[in-house]
Order: C-alpha cells, then structure tokens, then sequence
C-alpha cells in the first residue's frame, strides 16, 4: 500500500474557497487545509482500505457537491495527484473540510460534544451579563453584529472597596452611633459594633468562597444564593434583600429629611405644634412629606439616567470620607483646645438648649430668667414655682470635655437606658429628687423611645450592611475572583476599625449627657457628631446629607435591577411583568414598584422603626449565603472548587448562628415576620414558580439524605407496622401516545393521598435504538397527567419487543434499595373476550403471575370509567369488602387508606366473610367484630353462609359453553394457519400438500420478534436464502407473543433435527401424503362436520366445573348485597398452573364480577400488612 504523507498548512476562514464569509462555524474557529500526497504512483485499480488513516470525512463543516479542482489535491514534491476516487467522500464534504479529519472518529456527536477548540472560543468571548438577560442572546442569534465593548478594567480599589465604602458607611453613623454609645456605654457599644461587624466579616468570607468558585455575572448576592441554594430559597431570599435595600433606600431619604429638618433649615417645617405635646407628631408628618417629595425627585433621577447617579457616586463618596478624616482631626484638637458647645443643667437634669430664649442659664439675672417664666407661674419673684427648681440650681458643663478630660472612665463607660418620657440626666452631679416626675411642659431633654441593648443592635445594625457592593458589580471587575475577596474584607476591616475607634473616641470626648441627646437639643441643635467636628460642625451636616442622599440613589438604583434580575429568572410567575423594562433595559416597571414600596417606609417616619426592618431582611440574607457555603464544603460538592481558600464550614454556621441570633436579638417578631414572608415566597415557588435545575447545594443536600435514607432502609424488611403500599401504577398508551386509561392513575392518588412512593411505568414497543424518542414522548405524557392529577412520584418507560417483557422487566428493575414498589396496579383488558388479538388478555395473566413471582401485591380495579374522579366526592354509601381468603390483610388496610381521601371519606366499610357448612358462623361473626376492634377500624361485619353446594344446571352450561368457545376459537386459528400453508406451498412449488414429492418444513428460530415457517421443494432450497422472500406465517397453536409455547415447540423441535452450531439454526421435516392426511385429520376437526360434531360432544372439565360453580355462586352473594356499594373490595384468585387454562381463568373472573359497577380486585403479596399491635 502507497504511503501517505499530510502536509498541514494553515489558513484564514475567508481564504477558503466556496464559503461565505458570514459562516458561523467559521468564523469561530481557525481554519487548516490539509493536503495528502504520495510518494509513489498509486495504483487506480486497487482503492484505498478504510484503515488507512485520516481518510474519512468530518461533519464540521458544510456538504457541497464536489469539483473537479476540489478533488484532486496538488503535490509539493512534484509527483502525481491523488485522485478523489480513492477518497469515499460519501457525506459531501469539501475538501476545504480536511482540517478536522483527526477528529473524524467523534464527528457524528459534534452538534451534541462540540470540540475543545470551539469550547474555549466561547469562554473566551463570555459577557457579563445579568442572568436572565435574554435580550443579548438573541440579538446575537439573529445574526446582528457584536459591538466591540470596552473589557472590565476596574480593579479591586475603585471596583469593590470604594464601592463597598460608600455602601456601608451610613446614616446611622452620623445620626445614630453618638447616641447608642451614650446609651448602651463604651463597653456594651463596642459589644455591638463587635458583634455586627464579626457578622458581616464572616458573611464576606463565605460570600469570598462562593464568588470565586466560578464566574458570577451581574446579580450579586441573589445569584449566589439562588444558584447554591435552588430556586427556592434564592427566590426567597433574593427577594428578601431586595426588600432590605428597598427599605435602606427609605431609611436613607428619612436620615436626609431628618438633616434637612433639625440641622440644616429647621424652619422649613410645614407642621408645628405648640403643644410640647404634639410636636413630635408633627415632626413625623413633615418627615412624611419631604420623605415623599425627595424620593419622588430621586426616582425620576434614576428614571432618566443611571449615568447621573454614577457620576455623583464619587462626589458623595468624597462627603463620608472627608466628614470621617474631620471627626478623627476634632478628637485630636480636642485634646489640646475643646471645642465650646456648653449644657445648661438644672440639678442634675439636662436643660433643652432650645428654650433658653436669653441665653441664660440661671434663675435670676437681675431680673428673672425666660427658664424663670417656664418654670413659674409668673415672672414675679414671689410667684408659685416647680419644687425640683426652687430645690435645684442652674449650671453650666462642657458637652465636649475633649480628649485629655478622662470621662471615659466615668459614667460614659456604663449603660444608662432610659424608658420614653424621662429626663436625660447626669449622674455625677447632686440633685434633690422629689417623687413627682417631671413635665413635659418643661425644657428638659427627654427620651423620645424606650431604649434596651437589643432594641440599639437593632438600630445599629444597617450601618455594617453594604458589603455586597462589590459582588453586585462582579461584570465590571477585570479579576473578579481576585477582587472580590479582597476588597470586600479589607473595606469591612476599614469600617470596623472606623467604628471601633468612633465608638472610643465619643465615649472619650464627649459628655454622657449630649450622647444621650439624640438630636442635640441640649447644645442649641446641634449635630452632636458635629460638635466634635474639625473646623466646623456644618463639615459633618453637610456631608452627612450629601452621603445619605446618595446612599438612598444607590438603594432605588441597585433594588430594581435585583427585582428585575429575579424576574428575568421566571422564577415567580407574578413578577414576570418587572422583567421588562426601556429598550436600553432600565427596569421600569420594577423602579415603580421599588417607589411604591420605599414609600411606606417613608410613610413611617421613624428612622429608628424602619432600621428594624432591613436588619431582619439583610441578616436573612446573609444567613442563607453562610448556609449556602457550608452546606457546599460540608457535601463536598464536586463543583465546589473556590479560589478563595480562607474559609471553613465552622466560619460559615458561626455566622449563621450569629445572624439568627441578632435577628431574634434585634426584634423577635420583626424576625418571625420576615421568615413567615420569605417561607411563603419559598413555597409559592416550589409549587407555582418556574422548574430550574441550577445545580443546587440543596439538591446535593437532598441527594445525600436520600442516600442515606436508602441505606438505612435497606438494613431490614419494613416492619408491619410501616407497611403501606408503594406503587407501581401501569398504563397502557394508545397509538397517539395518549394514556387509555387516565383514571387509573386518578384511583391511586386516591389510594396514596399523597404519601408513599408512586412510579407510573408504561412499555413501549419496539428497538430501544429507534424508539428512544417514543419513549420520551410517552414520558412526558406520563409527567403531564401526574401533574393533572397531582401525583407525587416517578415515571417509568421502557422499550421492549413484546410488552410483557417489558412490564417483567420493570416490575423486577422498578425502585431502588428500599424504596422499591410492592403494590402493582394495573388496568383490566376491557372486551377480551370479542378482541381478536389475544395478546391483551395474555399480557394480563402473565402480569399476574409476575407479581406473584415477585411477592408483589396486584390491584385490579374494572370498570375504571366509572369509578369517582377527584372532584366527584361520594356523599353517601359503602366500600364493601368481600373477605373471602386471607392474604396479608390487604382487604382490611385498603378501605382505610381510601376513606383518608376526601372523595370517600364519607363512605361507610362493610366487610363480608363468607362461612362454609362446617362453620359457626355466629362466633365468626363475633370473632371478626374482635379482630376489627385491635385494629381500630370501624366497620360493620357480616357473615355470609353458603349452604347448598350442589352444582347447577347454570354452571354446567356456562362450563360447557367457556370450554366450548375455547376450543372453537382454537380450531379457528390452527385452520387459518392450516390454509395459509397451504396457499403458500401452492403458490410457490406448483404442487399440493397430496404429491408424492416430499416438501421441507425450514423452522428458523433466531428471530426472537416471531417464528417464521417456509415450506419448499428440494431443488428450491436457494429461496431461504433469500431471507426478504419469506412469507412470514403464524406457527400452528402459538401466537405471535406467547413466549412460552413457542420456546418449548422450538426447543423440542431443535431436539430431533440435530445440533447445528450456526446461529440461523434449521430443522428440517419431511412432509409426504400420509403425514400430511393424519396431521389434517388430527388438527383440522373443525373444518369437517365430523370434527364439529366431535367438539358439540366435549364433555366440561371437573375442575372447570368446580370453579365456575364457586363463581356463580360467589357473584350471587356478592350481587345480593352489595348491589349498592360505592366499590366493591375482592380478593382475586391465582391464575392456573397449568397455562392452557388461561382463557378459562379470564372467564371465571368475568362470572365472579358480573353485575357489579366498580370493582377492584385485590391480591396480596405473601406479606402481613396490617397488625392489631401498637
């Protein structure tokens, strides 16, 4: 054979000829020809052998019709070309396709397994895309032109640590944090500051592993948590933090309107009051209309254009860091020249700076006081006064001490928890106390809530949250993996040391008292943090309100679009319409819908109620990530591979635990409501929302407690006790793959009410190789009626050549380990007796003997058409149950396990026995009341006798008549296949069955699908060759489906011809005159008058008479009483022994179910089911 020699050379995809330039394939991957050449002349006459290497075709290209100049390939030594007759291009392929053909062998499967090559492209080209973000995919689909967008260049200073930053650093730090310090003290605030911050901490480690563990597009937390956690809990979850950041973005608005309000333009307020009384109702309503009118202007601000909140981003993130650097400068001034802001105290009561119209904190100043007039009924000397003021004297502190003062050690390192209404006071300092409190008339500093350490860690709470910024914007880093990590901790270590330290130095600068003034109206209105700022107080209130104006744009910024991601997802049906949005893809409808929502947390105007409510939604947040992460390193998922490997599952439950922890801390009933809500929106989308498989750690979960549970079932048989029936429901669909018998499935729902284990199984005729499809559409079939009929379980489908072997099949291979059916239902062959094709009868029988076999219970119900759908309750009525035999206590378990279904749970139980001669049947009758008794079911008891044993003259016509149409039917199919024979052998030899010349019977038993018989003359032999000229005829007293009657003919038959060792084994017989004439007269007794008279004197069968009797007798009992029942319970007789009796046991359960509407006949598995012990 000539050597062949490859000569690679690589080309560009629009160099090669014949293609366009818009290929899809090929403008995907590089191009290579190859060339073959000889070196030698190739002999023309001699082709090329198929393993003579890379010499087949590839499907990776496009066909075409081959030409004369892309056949022949051009050598590069100058020798001869190869013609392209030696190539079998049998599938068209150019000769530009060469350049795949090392990869001919894996061809066939390129659409389904594409090529590595082609694999990496794709990675290569991977946007970041928002999940959901369908729009992209077919705009690229149909064919438009990519535009070639900037790469994510952000890295992990300005991409996550800024952004977390601006995030986390808040409102409650500038509000809020002075007055939990003054609170709660030095030690239980760093307490909280410290347990916060550790929550967050721990959250960003577990939320670093799953980032890093593969490519996480724009989605942030929700599509870590929805694709670590399933669809359900990410759905609940991603909901709950979009919740949180909608009521953050109203807490912000509050924090700004509150600035604006009490330090920036307190005369802009719409509402006063001049009661002291109603003033902080009117305060509310002025917060609820600018709260209104600002997140109105924000949201047509993020309706125009995201570019305008991005530019301002820096600017506002500029605010918070230059107000924080000037906090840090006025603690340090302050320790060398304390800043002046001093508080007038009366006693040891705070005096509201506010009411001191003269600046005068005394009584007299040579004439009275404006306190004087307040505490006083008059401004005269003699006039009657408050006690506490006669008793009491005005003074004067320092609210800034300033570093070097030394009052930390005092009163500030201790709580002081006020209830609502008492007066802010200083401790140190004497007082005379008198019983009666003070008023609210008075200019004191009063606490406008009841305060306690839970309720400040609840406040305190949103100021750590922010920490998923930079996993929010994951599609803009340049190494998301690298970034992530690290500026996610190191922002969240920035912001805790800032606290920590801000914690210290207020303790350290700052009096008790102003701490404790929570809007700083005991140093003229002040910022209290701003009093401790450097060089001004208006650095802080300035900043402070830029910071949370921004904050609450980022909020109605990043809440839709999470809202618009999880709609996109078609995980909740109802939010599907906030999937869409502007042609540039700005989520409008879900901006409205995050405007209505921040509206009602505007509309409780209460900063320090609605800070609650997000820390409950966000620690639910961040205790699922840290579910998420150790469920995923604990089942050591084989996906589970981060980047990131600072992590450890005792981190993870660490920071679960303390997230429900601070959330029941925090408020134990906002806690419940968010789980009921989240495990709401959990179930809705468990059995509304859409079906994803996202390769879920709670499918790995799932996974690993069933295989447990498997394992631990297959310790040992189930005990009685525990014994209720898994089913194995067979259906039987019809030539359109629709379900024949629907209500079948209808009954077991009935009978499961749910519980247990149901696997619905059909068989599909045919080659598994050519009916795979088939068998996928009837599976789906099965899915959709489970779903109609709401049936929790499996469905089954196998392929087989006769469907008996494949309901064998299945009944053996159905389940796994314990959970394997013991109950098999199936349908009755309804009309067997007129179908000409016997094989559905059949199929029945052997189905029985197979359950048999397997120690399998059998439910039969006939007449299913008539039996009660699930939304036809029976009002009234009885389930009678016909006890004849005892099998496993079926019978008795079954009318119970029905009655817990609402369509029979109004039905009365009946059981019958029936007693022979021999029996007392009035101690049977108490001996069943007692058995029932033990085992708790009420039903009514009867006992049925059956005295006159004599068999009648109906049961022995009936006999007579069953054995009779048998035998009938028999003669029929053996002369039918006498005369095919016959026609055959005419037709073919041009003799009859009565020459002298001797005929040859040729039996081919490989065929396993049918048995093919030919008959031929000697000199004919060369006809069997010919396998297509067969004629392909029913064997003699077999059906084409009768396993075991053709099985053992060929098997005696084999017998006599001798052992050929060829797989198409044949038995030759010889046919003459006188075999032919003795086998027609044997076989062939119908086709005489002689023959027919011969079957009109068959005399019945004893046992056959027996049998018939004991159904006649049995049906007229069972008609009698319970001619009225709602369904009537039966115990089913084994099939024969012997097999030729099979059409006769099909007749004796026709007889025993006559004149009953609905029936189900039941047969145990050998196994008790039911027990009288607890």
């Amino acid at each position: 054979m000539a050597s062949v020699r490859f000569t690679v050379t690589p080309t560009k995809a629009e160099d090669l000829p014949g293609l366009s330039d818009t290929s899809p394939d090929l403008s995907s991957r590089s191009g290579a020809r190859v060339r073959f050449g000889s070196r030698e002349s190739v002999n023309r006459s001699e082709p090329l052998s198929e393993t003579s290497g890379g010499l087949t075709t590839t499907a990776g290209g496009g066909g075409g019709t081959e030409t004369p100049e892309h056949s022949n390939t051009d050598q590069g030594d100058g020798n001869s070309k190869i013609s392209s007759v030696y190539i079998n291009n049998s599938h068209g392929m150019d000769d530009d396709d060469f350049y795949d053909r090392n990869l001919a062998l894996f061809e066939e499967e390129m659409d389904t397994r594409p090529k590595v090559s082609s694999l990496l492209n794709r990675l290569a080209n991977y946007t970041n895309l928002t999940q959901g973000a369908k729009e992209h995919e077919e705009a690229e689909s149909i064919g438009e032109k990519k535009k070639t967008g900037k790469s994510p260049q952000m890295g992990t200073f300005m991409g996550v640590y800024l952004p977390c930053l601006q995030n986390i650093f808040g409102v409650i730090l500038f509000l809020r944090l002075t007055w939990v310090v003054g609170t709660a003290g030095v030690l239980q605030a760093l307490c909280i500051v410290f347990i916060c911050c550790c929550c967050t901490m721990l959250t960003a480690i577990s939320m670093s592993a799953i980032a890093t563990n593969g490519v996480v597009p724009a989605g942030g937390s929700y599509f870590m948590i929805s694709r670590s956690l399933g669809p359900e809990f990410g759905g609940a979850v991603g909901l709950c933090f979009y919740l949180g950041t909608t009521f953050a973005g109203a807490m912000y608005i509050l924090g700004a309107i509150e600035i604006l309000l009490m330090y920036i333009a307190p005369k802009a307020a719409i509402f006063e009051s001049k009661h002291p009384d109603g003033e902080g109702a009117a305060m509310l309503n002025n917060m609820r209309v600018y709260g209104s009118i600002c997140l109105l202007l924000m949201s047509l601000l993020v309706f125009v254009g995201v570019k305008y909140v991005n530019k301002l981003a820096s600017i506002f993130l500029a605010c918070v860091i230059v107000s924080i650097i000037s906090i840090y400068i006025g603690a340090l001034v302050s320790a060398f020249k304390p800043p002046n802001f001093p508080v007038c105290m009366l006693g040891n009561r705070t005096i509201n700076g506010h009411e001191i119209y003269d600046s005068q904190c005394a009584k007299t100043v040579l004439v009275t006081t404006s306190l004087w007039k307040q505490f006083c009924q008059g401004p005269e000397l003699n006039s009657s006064c408050d006690e506490y003021f006669m008793t009491n004297n005005f003074s004067e502190i320092e609210g800034i001490p300033g570093l070097a003062s030394g009052i930390i050690s005092g009163k500030n390192v201790w709580s002081s928890y006020l209830s609502k209404g008492d007066v802010v006071e200083k401790g140190s300092l004497s007082s005379s106390h008198f019983s009666h409190p003070a008023s609210t008339h008075q200019p004191y500093v009063f606490a406008d809530i009841t305060t306690s350490f839970t309720l400040l860690v609840g406040i305190f709470f949103p100021s750590v949250t922010g920490i998923m910024a930079g996993s929010n914007r994951s599609g803009d880093l340049k190494d998301a993996q690298r970034s992530i990590p690290i500026g996610t901790i190191l922002a969240i270590l920035t912001t805790s040391i800032v606290y920590l330290s801000n914690v210290i130095l207020f303790g350290a600068c700052i009096d008790g008292v102003v701490l404790r003034d929570k809007f700083g109206d005991s140093v003229n209105g002040n910022l209290v943090v701003g009093t401790l700022a450097w060089p001004t107080p208006w650095v802080i209130v300035i900043g402070s309100f830029f910071s949370t104006c921004g904050a609450g744009l980022q909020s109605l910024t990043g809440a839709p679009r999470l809202l618009q991601a999880i709609a996109k997802d078609n995980i909740i049906p109802f939010l599907r319409v906030f999937g869409h949005g502007k042609a540039n893809g700005e989520p409008t409808w879900a901006l409205l819908l995050t405007a209505l929502i921040a509206e009602l947390g505007i509309l409780i105007a209460s900063l320090d109620l609605v800070a609650p409510i997000l820390t409950m939604f966000f620690l639910m947040c961040y205790l699922f990530v840290n579910l998420a992460c150790a469920l995923q390193t604990l089942l050591r998922t084989p996906n589970w591979r981060p980047r990131f490997s600072y992590y450890h599952w005792t981190l993870s439950f660490l920071g679960m635990t303390i997230c429900l922890a601070l959330m029941f801390i925090s408020s134990w009933y906002y806690a419940i409501v968010a789980m009921v809500i989240a495990g709401m929106i959990y179930k809705y989308i468990e059995y509304h929302g859409a079906e994803k498989e996202w390769g879920d750690g709670i499918r790995g979960l799932s996974l690993s407690a069933a295989r447990y549970a498997l394992l631990r079932l297959e310790e040992g048989p189930p005990h009685t006790k525990n014994w209720r029936p898994q089913l194995l429901v067979l259906l039987k669909l019809d030539e359109d793959a629709h379900v024949k018998s629907p209500r079948l499935l209808t009954f077991a729902s009935q009978l499961k009410a749910g519980k247990g284990l149901t696997i619905v199984g059909t068989v599909v005729s045919g080659n598994f190789l050519h009916s795979y499809g088939e068998a996928l559409a009837a599976e789906q079939t099965l899915k959709h009626l489970m779903d109609k009929e709401r049936v929790k379980g499996f469905c089954q489908c196998i392929v087989a050549q006769k469907p008996r072997e494949g309901i064998s099949h299945m009944i053996q291979s159905s389940g796994l380990g314990g959970m394997k059916p013991n109950t098999v239902v199936m349908g009755w062959p309804h009309a067997w007796r007129q179908s000409e094709d016997p094989q559905a009868w059949k199929t029945f029988i052997n189905t029985v003997r197979v359950t048999t076999a397997a120690h399998l219970a059998l439910l039969v119900p006939k007449n299913i058409s008539l039996f009660p759908s699930n939304s036809e309750p029976c009002t009234e009525g009885y389930i009678d149950v016909w006890w004849i035999v005892h099998d496993g206590g079926m019978l008795m378990l079954l009318p119970f396990l029905l009655r817990q279904h609402k369509v029979w749970r109004k039905c009365g139980m009946r059981i019958f026995t029936v007693a022979q001669m021999e029996d007392n049947s009035i101690q049977m009758k108490k001996d069943l009341a007692t058995f029932l008794y033990h085992l708790r079911i009420e039903a009514e008891v009867e006992v049925v006798e059956m005295h006159d044993s004599d068999i009648s003259a109906y049961t022995y016509e009936r006999t007579l008549m069953m054995e009779q149409r048998s035998q009938m039917l028999r003669q029929m199919r053996l002369s039918k296949s006498d005369r095919e024979r016959e026609t055959y052998c005419r037709g073919h030899s041009g003799h009859n069955l009565r020459s002298a010349a001797p005929l040859h019977f040729i039996l081919n038993p490989s065929e396993k699908d049918e048995r093919r018989r030919v008959c031929f003359l000697p000199n004919q032999a060369q006809l069997v060759k010919d396998r297509n000229s067969m004629l392909r005829l029913t064997s003699i007293g077999s059906d084409d489906d009768d396993d075991t009657d053709g099985g053992e003919r060929d098997r005696a038959v084999s017998g006599g011809g001798g052992g050929s060792s060829e797989h198409h084994r044949r038995v030759q017989m010889t046919w003459t005159k006188e075999k032919t004439s003795q086998y027609r007269a044997t076989h062939s007794g119908c086709s005489t008058p002689e023959g027919f008279r011969d079957m009109l004197s068959i005399r019945p069968d004893h046992s056959n008479v027996r049998r018939m009797h004991t159904a006649v007798k049995l049906n007229e009992v069972i008609v009698n009483k319970s001619h009225d029942a709602r369904v009537v319970l039966l115990n089913m007789p084994g099939p024969p022994r012997n097999q030729e009796g099979d059409e006769n046991y099909m007749e004796f359960l026709e007889v025993l179910t006559e004149g009953l509407e609905r029936v189900l006949l039941v047969r145990g598995g050998g196994s008790e089911v039911i027990t009288i012990y607890s």
